[in-house]
């Protein structure tokens, strides 16, 4: 099985704003972002194509998997994770002795109200072991976010959440695992090509 991971591109917010399952639009044009994305990377064609439902996803797996004349699956657990009451404001805003419990509980705490990791962790694994079960060898494509990117990775390649956290993933960057057989490991054929 191929699992190719493709962040959304760019999306038309200030930077420095937190975003998680707030649905903020693309900065382009989606087809454009579908354009420059195929003329960047030869990926194999999809069996699959899977989508977070947020906006910034969804309007760039629809023309993505038009393309090869697929559909598209829109699953609510690829969406990127529940900041709560820190959706949309600006990261320096936040009060920082409430990201500082944050962070010394990455995995527990729930400072804003929203998921916490680990919530947001089991939620995307539900999905990943769905997924494993039923593909086979199918190629899939999932257009989603950065934060369901590295824990889909850090699922599959077996390594903590925390590694993940620190490889960078562009806007548009693509991720692609591959599992020769059910039961095999995986392994990483590409990290934000």
């Amino acid at each position: 099985m191929d699992l190719i991971l493709i962040r959304h591109p760019a999306v038309a917010i200030d930077a420095g704003i937190c975003y998680g399952r707030s649905d903020i639009a693309l900065a382009d044009v989606p087809h454009a972002s579908v354009t420059a994305l195929k003329a960047r990377l030869e990926l194999p064609v999809p069996d699959l194509v899977w989508s977070s439902p947020l906006t910034r996803c969804r309007s760039v797996a629809e023309p993505w998997a038009a393309q090869w004349a697929r559909k598209v699956s829109v699953d609510p657990r690829l969406q990127e994770m529940d900041f709560g009451t820190w959706e949309v404001q600006r990261w320096d805003d936040i009060d920082r002795a409430l990201l500082d419990d944050w962070a010394a509980d990455l995995h527990h705490a729930r400072a804003h109200g929203g998921e916490s990791v680990a919530q947001f962790s089991a939620r995307v694994e539900t999905w990943f072991g769905e997924r494993q079960a039923e593909a086979g060898d199918a190629c899939a494509h999932v257009v989603t976010h950065a934060g369901v990117i590295r824990v889909l990775v850090a699922l599959a390649l077996r390594v903590s959440l925390e590694q993940t956290l620190s490889w960078s993933i562009d806007f548009a960057g693509v991720v692609w695992l591959r599992r020769r057989e059910p039961g095999a490991a995986w392994t990483l054929v590409r990290w934000n090509a």
